[in-house]
């Protein structure tokens, strides 16, 4: 499934995966985009699946007209080893009874490249809130219970929410209790396959709604960065908020080229 773009494949023993779910306002897809962009990460491959519709774009992270003429195809793998940190790119969706596949391939992937933790960027349909959601912070966490022994702990003293459970039927409040993400495409198969196979997973997601995504996708960065903290603040003042993430130059054009002046 994975093919390095070198001649040797590398060693990614101890490295954390950071990953999106190709999810409502693609959120974990635009999260991911300020990662690797912020961090210069480098591409060291991509897999070869036909679980994904094939595409394939010019350079989004391109700087200068030297690599702006690069090829990027749908799953591109980056990393940053000084950091540890390896990142999945995904940039299509999934062919029809694909994705389950795809979750299965890929975890095999995650053991046999013995990555040490998996951590899932989505979002869910805001819509799909019950009263208690809309009244609390957009945010939710979720690990596997492998996860759980090291990070619980860490993840308590930053007083995130757990995502919570919610009846498997809606509209049903006798149904039994069950973790739904409605609008999270992958995330709940790659969160129960991780909890079959012992793997430890994280996923972090934001209740959204489509449209002008990019808030959104600052906020799950930041959000994330409250626990692994990959970039510090600009400034030591403590009411300086914003961090320094950097927009992939891909994003200029993220609704499109503006209207030709000769329409009006």
């Amino acid at each position: 499934m994975f093919v390095p773009c070198g001649e040797s494949v590398p060693d990614l023993t101890g490295f954390t995966l950071l990953m999106p779910a190709v999810s409502v306002g693609n959120v974990g897809q635009l999260a991911m985009d300020l990662i690797i962009s912020t961090l210069d990460m480098s591409k060291i491959g991509y897999f070869y699946t036909d679980c994904l519709v094939p595409m394939v774009g010019n350079n989004p992270y391109a700087t200068a007209e030297e690599n702006s003429t690069e090829l990027s195809i749908n799953a591109e793998v980056y990393s940053l080893p000084s950091r540890k940190l390896v990142a999945l790119q995904l940039r299509s969706i999934f062919i029809k009874y694909k994705a389950r596949p795809f979750c299965e391939k890929l975890l095999s992937w995650v053991k046999s490249s013995n990555c040490s933790r998996v951590i899932v960027l989505s979002s869910s349909h805001s819509s799909h809130c019950n009263d208690l959601q809309l009244r609390s912070t957009p945010f939710r966490y979720l690990l596997t219970p492998s996860m759980q022994k090291g990070v619980l702990n860490k993840i308590k003293s930053l007083n995130w929410e757990e995502m919570e459970k919610s009846p498997c039927i809606p509209q049903m409040n006798d149904s039994e209790l069950c973790i739904r993400i409605p609008g999270g495409g992958i995330t709940k198969a790659l969160y129960d396959e991780s909890c079959s196979k012992e793997i430890q997973m994280a996923i972090l997601l934001k209740f959204v709604s489509e449209g002008d995504n990019i808030p959104d996708a600052l906020g799950l960065v930041g959000y994330l960065n409250e626990w692994l903290q990959i970039i510090k603040p600009c400034s030591e003042d403590p009411t300086a908020s914003a961090l320094p993430w950097k927009l992939p130059s891909s994003w200029r054009l993220l609704f499109g080229s503006g209207l030709p002046p000769a329409l009006f």
